[in-house]
Parts: structure tokens; sequence; C-alpha cells
């Protein structure tokens, strides 16, 4: 297969609603960026890939993704695609600082993959499942608000709540019985984003023990393996590492210390879906549960993490929300969303069209 046109296309996506965590500094977010790209082929197929960033969590900002995914466009008019592997080395020294870049050609040469075999991406890799419940993050707020949050994403049709929190240990205990005695019949996880001292995240986990279906990223990567697995061995919650795991090595050193219960996978983060299913692998290996993960980011990243998902059985959770709140995401996926359910179609490739 030859490429024969790469376009590279920068957008900024307005938020219906903001978001606020730890990580940005207790500041409401009301934008999101992204990197699209469109690929055509001689055979007459096209391709999209997407790059997705968060600049508080990678430190990648917009113009250096934009400038990365030309440089990886000009290399890759002379590369086959469906060499998946051997393309992607070719393109991994130039995104060695910005994953998301790696990630949209990833997506984009597996959409092409899809393409060609006439399968919808999620069967291509595995074909586990053809459906996955999903969360919704529920934002740093005060437990009004928390509450009322909640309710709304109960409303859009979530039966899985991920309430952010990591501020205030004391207070999110709070917040999250006060939604727990609110909404009945909902699983609830909370996300500390690493705001907690060790201690705090043991005294967390034992007060919530009971009500949460898990606790993720208790405290900071910085902090180290050892004291992760300090919480972990104390916890009566299963604790899922998120930021700790950014690539295949540190997914390999937190299931070799056991030191946490399952890591969170997102493919913008590690680079794409073929580093994602190395993670999981190791996960598996070392009898780790996965969870597959999102930014904000437009619902083609998200197809392409509900394939992931739904290719694996190891993979136990999925947080598959972040295209939910974007306003004119130009992607248009064939994914439909039930009951709190994500459900795949078998259409061929990542199953999207885009509008740019």
């Amino acid at each position: 297969m030859q490429i024969t046109h790469i376009e590279v296309i920068p957008i900024e996506l307005s938020l219906q609603a903001p978001y606020r965590a730890v990580y940005t500094a207790n500041q409401d977010v009301n934008r999101a960026a992204a990197v699209f790209i469109r690929i055509e082929t001689r055979q007459g197929d096209v391709a999209w890939g997407c790059a997705a960033f968060d600049p508080a969590l990678t430190g990648e900002t917009l113009a250096r993704v934009t400038e990365v995914c030309r440089a990886c466009a000009d290399r890759a008019r002379d590369l086959n695609p469906l060499n998946t592997a051997y393309a992607l080395a070719e393109l991994a020294e130039l995104t060695a600082d910005t994953p998301s870049a790696l990630c949209a050609f990833d997506i984009a040469f597996h959409d092409l993959l899809g393409l060609a075999a006439g399968l919808p991406l999620h069967r291509l890799l595995g074909g586990y499942r053809d459906r996955l419940p999903t969360s919704a993050a529920v934002s740093l707020g005060t437990v009004p608000e928390t509450v009322e949050m909640a309710r709304d994403r109960v409303r859009q049709g979530f039966r899985i709540l991920k309430i952010k929190g990591g501020l205030d240990p004391e207070a999110d205990v709070r917040r999250v019985r006060a939604v727990a005695d609110a909404l009945t019949g909902i699983f609830l996880r909370l996300d500390a984003d690493g705001g907690y001292t060790v201690q705090q995240a043991i005294d967390v986990a034992r007060a919530l023990a009971g009500r949460l279906e898990m606790l993720e990223q208790p405290i900071s990567p910085s902090s180290g393996i050892e004291a992760l697995r300090q919480v972990t061995v104390q916890s009566d919650i299963p604790i899922l590492a998120s930021q700790s795991v950014t690539g295949p090595a540190s997914a390999l050193d937190i299931a070799g210390a056991k030191a946490a219960d399952g890591i969170s996978i997102k493919l913008a983060t590690c680079g794409g879906l073929a580093n994602a299913r190395l993670m999981d692998s190791i996960a598996r290996a070392g009898r780790l549960t996965t969870m597959v993960g999102s930014l904000q980011e437009p619902a083609l990243l998200i197809a392409a993490g509900l394939a992931f998902a739904l290719s694996s059985p190891a993979v136990r959770y999925g947080d598959l929300d972040g295209h939910f709140d974007l306003v004119k995401d130009p992607t248009h996926p064939r994914f439909v969303f039930e009951n709190g359910w994500l459900i795949a179609t078998d259409v061929p490739g990542l199953g999207c069209t885009v509008e740019l």
C-alpha cells in the first residue's frame, strides 16, 4: 500500500462543561486541543489519526505536536503503512517527546489495516467482545456541586462515575459518600490524580471500603513504586496506577513489584495501540487488570481506545468518556452509547468519518 497524501490539521475545541482536577492547579479547563491527520493511499483508502494531549499531564503543546506530526508525515510518505511495526519504529525517534503524535499515526495505520482487511478494528485485534461499560468523570467541586454533577452524568445515561479528587482526602470521602447516598445503583470510582500521601491514601481506602469500585492513582508517581505498593497492600479496595504508567517499561516495573492491582492505559499518552497492547500483555502476565482510559479527546481516539478495550480479556474497566463534553467534535463515530455501554459496530477500520 502506498501513501499519496498526508494532511496535518491542528484544532482547538471548546468544552460544554469545564473540568477541574488537582493537576490543573484547581483551575477550570474550558478547551482541548488536538491534531488530526488524514492519510490517502494510491488504492483509494482514506484513514484518520488523532493526537490529543493534556499539557498539564504530558507537557506537550499544540505547536510542538503539530510540528512533530508534520515531520512524521514527511517520513511516512516513504513507508508502507501495512508494515505497521516497521513504519511505527521509523517514527518512534521523531516522537520521543510527543507520544500523542506517535499515537496519531499508530491509529491511522491501524485504520488502514482494518480497511485493507475489511474488518472492524476490534475484531482485527482479537474480537473478545463487542461492548464495554464506561465511566464518566465528575470533576473537583464542593459536596453539593459534586452531587449535582453526578446527577447530570446519570441523566446522560452513565451508570459508572469516576469522581475526581486528591485535593483534600477528608472532603473526598464526604463527596463520595454524598454521591453514594444520593444515587443508588451506581458504581463509583475515585481518582486522586496522585494527590495523597501514602497514609492519606490508606485512610481514604479504608474509609470508603464497600463504596468504591477502585481507587485510581492515589499517590504521586514521584513517590516511587515501593510507596505505591504499600498503599496497594494495605488497601481494602483495588488500586489502579495511572500517571505512574507511561509505557511498557513502567508497566513492567509495576507488574513486577505487584505495586498495584491494575493499570490504566491511555492511547494518547503511551503512543498508540502497539504500545497499549504490549502494556496489556504485561498486565495479563502479571495478573493485573487493565483499564482503558482517555483524556479530553475527539471520538476518533475513543473509537481506537474502544477497539483496543474490546480486543482483550484483561480489560476490566472502561473510562472512555473523553469526547462527551467536546463542542463540535468533527468525528462522526459508528459506535453507540446505550445505558452506560459503548457498543461497537462492524464497520471496517475505526469506523469513523471526520469532517474537517
